[in-house]
C-alpha cells in the first residue's frame, strides 16, 4: 500500500514536472520547424566551376564570395598584399578559393576547394574544380557533385585558343562535365575587360560561335540548356549587377547571379531510397562521412546500410556547411556522423544507403559506351585496361567483351560483332573490375550511372550502365 501511494505521489510530480517541461518542448519544436522551414525555403544548388588552366576559375570564385558578403574589405586587403609579395598581384581574389601555400605559389589550383554563397531564393556551393591536366581526376570528383556547371573561358588573345585547341582542358572539361550529370552549363567569357579585348562584340561573338558546335557534339542543347554571359572576374563586371552602357554598350542580357538565380534543374526525389555516395572520411566523435545526397532523405536516428561492405550503421548527427540539422533531403552536401562502423572500414565511393533497397554492388556490368579519343595506336579490344571513374569510385577496370556496335547513322546494332572499335564510335560491351562497387542502371538513376574511363591522364571514353550480369554469371565470376 505504502509503495502503490509512493508510486502514485510520483507519478504527481512528474506529471506537474511534465507540465512545466511542455511549454518548453512546444517552443522546441517549433524552433526545430522553423529551422526545417528555413532549410527547406531556399533551394539548394551546387555549381562546379570548370575550364582551361589560367581562365580565371578561382577569381571569379573569389569574386563571388566577395560581392555575396562571404569574405570582408579588411581579408580581400591581405590577400592583395599576399599576392603583391609573391609578385602576383592580379592573383589576389583567385586566393580566397586557392587557399593551401603550393596552389598559390603555383597560381593553379589543385584540390577542389568549397565555399558557399546565397542569393535571393538559392542557397550555392562553389566547386572550384582544377584546370591543369595533371589534376583532372580533382575536377572528376569536383564535377561528380555538381547540379549545374560555369565553364570558364578566358576571353584574351592567345588565352582562348590554347584551352580550346586539341589537348586544351575546355574541350575535356566539358565532355566529364556532361558525362558526368551537368546537365546545365553557364558559358562564362571572362577577361573581357583585357587590353586585347575590350569588350569586343566581335571577339565574344568569335568565342560564342566556336563553343556552340562544340557544345552541341558534346550533347548539350544549347538553346534550352547553355547561356553565354561575358564578364571580367577580376573586377567583378557584371556578376552581381549589370553592365553599364558606358562600359558595354550591346550586351542587353542578365548578369551571373541573376543567370545562376534563373537556371532550373530537374527535382530530386526526396521520398526515393536514400544514396549518399562518400567522397571523404574522418574521425570526429565518432566517424563521419561526407557526401552529397543523390536521392531519398536522411533523419537523425535513422539506421542506414554502407555498401557494398553491408556495414549497418546509425545515424547520430547531420551538418550542413557548419550547422546541425535533423533532417536532409536531395542535393544537399552533408557530413554525417556515423555509430557502428570504424573509419578505416569505410573507403571514398562507398554508398551509404537505406537498408530496405540498398545500391546494388557488382565486380562486373554491361555498359554503352561512346569512344572519345584513343591514345595514339591503341586499338579499344576485349583485355583493353583503363581507370574507371563512377560518382565517387575510382577503380582498375577491364573490357572483357565487345557485344556490339552501334551505326550511328541508324541509330541500331550493326550485324557483325566488333572485334575492335575506332574513335568515335558507340558500342556495347561488358567491364569487370577487381573489387566490388556500387552503382545502378543509368535508367533508374542517371548520377550514379553514368561514367567515364581514362588512360594515362586522358579521358578516352563516356559511358553509362546498362545492366549487372544476372546473379549465376556473377557467381561464377567471383568463384
Amino acid at each position: 500500500m505504502d509503495i502503490e501511494e509512493e508510486i502514485r505521489s510520483l507519478q504527481l510530480d512528474s506529471a506537474g514536472s511534465r507540465d512545466a517541461v511542455e511549454p518548453v518542448q512546444k517552443v522546441k519544436e517549433k524552433k526545430e520547424e522553423h529551422d526545417e522551414v528555413e532549410m527547406n525555403k531556399k533551394r539548394h544548388l551546387n555549381v562546379v566551376f570548370i575550364g582551361h588552366v589560367d581562365a580565371g576559375k578561382s577569381t571569379t570564385g573569389g569574386q563571388i564570395l566577395f560581392l555575396s558578403g562571404q569574405v570582408d574589405d579588411r581579408t580581400i586587403q591581405k590577400y592583395e598584399k599576399e599576392a603583391k609579395d609573391k609578385s602576383r598581384e592580379s592573383w589576389y581574389m583567385a586566393f580566397i578559393m586557392d587557399t593551401n601555400e603550393e596552389e598559390r605559389a603555383k597560381g593553379k589550383t589543385i584540390e577542389v576547394g568549397r565555399a558557399h554563397f546565397e542569393t535571393e531564393t538559392t542557397r550555392f556551393t562553389i566547386l572550384d574544380a582544377p584546370g591543369h591536366k595533371s589534376y583532372v581526376p580533382n575536377m572528376i570528383s569536383g564535377a561528380s557533385q555538381a547540379d549545374i556547371g560555369v565553364l570558364v573561358i578566358s576571353a584574351r588573345k592567345g588565352e582562348f585558343e590554347t584551352g580550346y585547341e586539341r589537348g586544351g582542358q575546355t574541350r575535356e572539361h566539358v565532355q566529364l562535365a556532361k558525362t558526368l550529370g551537368v546537365s546545365k552549363l553557364l558559358v562564362v567569357v571572362n577577361k573581357m575587360d583585357d587590353l586585347t579585348v575590350n569588350w569586343s562584340k566581335e571577339r565574344y561573338d568569335e568565342i560564342e560561335s566556336k563553343m556552340v558546335p562544340f557544345l552541341k557534339t558534346s550533347g548539350y542543347n544549347v538553346k534550352k540548356d547553355v547561356q553565354f554571359i561575358p564578364i571580367s572576374g577580376l573586377l567583378g563586371t557584371n556578376m552581381k549587377t549589370r553592365l553599364s552602357k558606358e562600359t558595354c554598350s550591346w550586351w542587353d542580357g542578365p548578369c551571373l547571379f541573376e543567370a545562376l538565380d534563373s537556371i532550373e534543374v530537374p527535382l530530386r526525389d526526396p521520398k526515393g531510397p536514400f544514396r549518399l555516395p562518400i567522397i571523404d572520411k574522418f574521425k570526429d566523435m565518432g566517424t563521419t562521412v561526407m557526401g552529397k545526397v543523390e536521392s531519398g532523405s536522411v533523419h537523425e536516428g535513422d539506421s542506414l546500410i554502407i555498401m557494398p561492405n553491408k556495414a549497418q550503421v546509425k545515424v547520430i548527427a547531420i551538418f550542413i556547411d557548419e550547422d546541425r540539422v535533423k533532417y536532409a533531403g536531395p542535393g544537399e552536401n552533408l557530413r554525417v556522423r556515423l555509430s557502428g562502423i570504424d573509419d578505416e572500414d569505410i573507403l571514398a565511393g562507398f554508398v551509404l544507403s537505406s537498408v530496405a533497397n540498398p545500391i546494388p554492388a557488382v565486380t562486373e556490368f554491361y555498359a554503352q559506351l561512346q569512344i572519345l579519343e584513343l591514345l595514339e595506336n591503341a586499338i579499344f579490344t576485349p583485355g583493353y585496361k583503363a581507370v574507371l571513374h563512377i560518382h565517387s569510385v575510382v577503380e582498375e577496370c577491364e573490357i572483357v567483351d565487345l557485344l556490339e556496335e552501334i551505326d550511328m547513322k541508324t541509330k541500331k546494332p550493326k550485324k557483325k560483332k566488333p572485334l575492335f572499335v575506332k574513335n568515335g564510335a558507340v558500342i556495347k560491351c561488358r567491364i569487370q573490375v577487381t573489387n566490388l562497387i556500387c552503382m545502378e542502371k543509368f535508367s533508374d538513376f542517371p548520377q550514379l550511372g553514368r561514367f567515364t574511363l581514362r588512360t594515362e591522364g586522358k579521358t578516352i571514353a563516356v559511358g553509362k550502365v546498362i545492366d549487372a550480369p544476372s546473379k549465376k554469371s556473377k557467381r561464377s565470376s567471383t568463384n
